[in-house]
């Protein structure tokens, strides 16, 4: 049954400047969540067919960037303190050129472990924490013509409001499972879809059983859904499942088990080039609920941050491919395909040594399909 909403923005032609710019409107979510969720960490016990259609109109380096002397020395942005919030360190200790970067309009409100989706000049930013207490249930509408927040409209009140499974076909916006709730709580199975030129939901049957942040992607005609954390927040799912979908319906009333993924976790990039799906990055483990919390408090737990780079293949094997110049995570919708290169911005990385805490990565990263080659075009900082 179809769940109407508000209308979103008017659409305008795409600027190119703009348009260029997306890559940082992704990153500054990616860079706030993470913030969000370290402060929150402190003071609690011991937590873009593709991701995004993006304008394909960037004029990158055709050549690796050229060393940095040897002398030079890490870049780091300490942390800081804002008021009672103490922000992690953003590192930057790859070589790589220093670029200028424009800040654009901030997002209506603060979000952690949401999601989002590019269509055309319009931003679709879903859900997420706005505190460790507090999650969003509803969607945020960014226009890039005119750098400007609008036609905010309400979510199912059955959607999950964080660790999403999301991508799109330029027209209807695939979510897949998640995290139900504020802290750690439990994930659920159901799934929908959003017409953008309606603002009309619609459901999709369930998972055959729920995760946290699978890679999810559109190939071959069918949504593709594997990876993620189990049930309990940290163990890694291995199992692919995929359904055949179309113009935002199901074709079917059950999802089809597929090859397991060699290695599992949450938070990766999944893309789709060249006829071949690519998983890139990712983790293994995450918070949990706390035993016998009645609010399902979350509390830390161990977690590596790899750089592996899988690709399936015509043969439906998967095959690894060189790794990231970094073990990176949390980079779902941090990414896009440019000139058959992907593009990687940000991130997190290893957790700190000494405080335990996220880092965030200060890199972005080119990965050319051609050659196989990860370079670091340029950093933030």
């Amino acid at each position: 049954m179809a769940r109407p909403a508000t209308a979103a923005a008017p659409k305008a032609p795409p600027s190119k400047h703009l348009m260029a710019l997306a890559v940082v409107a992704i990153l500054g979510i990616v860079l706030v969540a993470d913030f969000l969720w370290a402060s929150s960490s402190s003071s609690s016990p011991s937590s873009p067919g593709g991701a995004a259609i993006w304008s394909s109109r960037l004029d990158l380096p055709a050549r690796p960037a050229a060393p940095v002397p040897s002398s030079a020395k890490k870049k780091t942005k300490e942390k800081v303190s804002i008021g009672s919030m103490d922000i992690n360190a953003t590192f930057a200790d790859l070589p790589a050129p220093e670029l200028e970067w424009e800040e654009m309009a901030e997002a209506p409100v603060p979000r952690l472990d949401g999601a989002a989706m590019q269509i055309k000049n319009l931003l679709y930013v879903f859900a997420g924490y706005g505190t460790i207490n507090h999650v969003h249930s509803h969607v945020d509408i960014y226009n890039f013509s005119d750098n400007t927040w609008g036609g905010r409209f309400d979510m199912p009140k059955e959607m999950a409001h964080s660790h999403l499974g999301m991508v799109t076909d330029g027209r209807y916006i695939y979510v897949v499972t998640g995290q139900y709730g504020p802290q750690c709580r439990g994930p659920t199975a159901r799934n929908f879809v959003l017409d953008t030129a309606t603002k009309e939901w619609h459901d999709l049957p369930p998972l055959p059983v729920p995760r946290y942040a699978p890679a999810t992607q559109l190939w071959r005609s069918r949504l593709h859904v594997m990876g993620g954390s189990k049930e309990d927040r940290h163990e890694p799912g291995l199992e692919h499942w995929s359904l055949a979908v179309k113009d935002g319906k199901a074709l079917e009333s059950e999802w089809r088990s597929e090859i397991p993924i060699p290695r599992g976790g949450p938070h990766r990039a999944c893309v789709v080039a060249n006829d071949k799906l690519l998983v890139i990055g990712g983790q293994e483990g995450d918070f949990m609920a706390k035993p016998g919390s009645p609010i399902f408090k979350c509390v830390r737990r161990s977690e590596v941050v790899y750089s592996n780079v899988y690709v399936l293949d015509d043969g439906m094997k998967w095959k690894e491919l060189p790794p990231m110049p970094k073990p990176d995570s949390h980079i779902e919708f941090a990414w896009v395909n440019v000139n058959n290169s992907l593009i990687i911005a940000g991130g997190t990385t290893e957790k700190h040594p000494i405080t335990k805490k996220m880092v965030l990565v200060g890199e972005v990263f080119r990965f050319n399909l051609n050659t196989l080659v990860h370079t670091v075009p340029c950093s933030f900082i």
